[in-house]
């Protein structure tokens, strides 16, 4: 599952705020806040987020469904 690390490593690598990934993902900004704070997030929620990041050309790198880290475009 999608983590608060793996949020803002990938809004840092895109250069976006969370404002931009409020609004590419639907999801209030004070939920991406809250969920980089490490608030939980139901899974809608999350998978929102990520298909937003992804859209952007993020990848998500998870070891046996634990979250390990971003990838992003060059």
């Amino acid at each position: 599952m999608l983590n608060a690390r793996q949020i803002r490593a990938a809004r840092a690598w895109l250069g976006i705020s969370q404002d931009d990934l409020a609004e590419a993902s639907l999801v209030s900004k004070r939920t991406i806040a809250g969920i980089e704070l490490g608030q939980s997030a139901n899974d809608r929620t999350l998978r929102d987020i990520q298909q937003a990041l992804e859209d952007r050309g993020i990848e998500f790198i998870f070891n046996d469904g634990v979250a390990a880290g971003v990838r992003g475009p060059l």
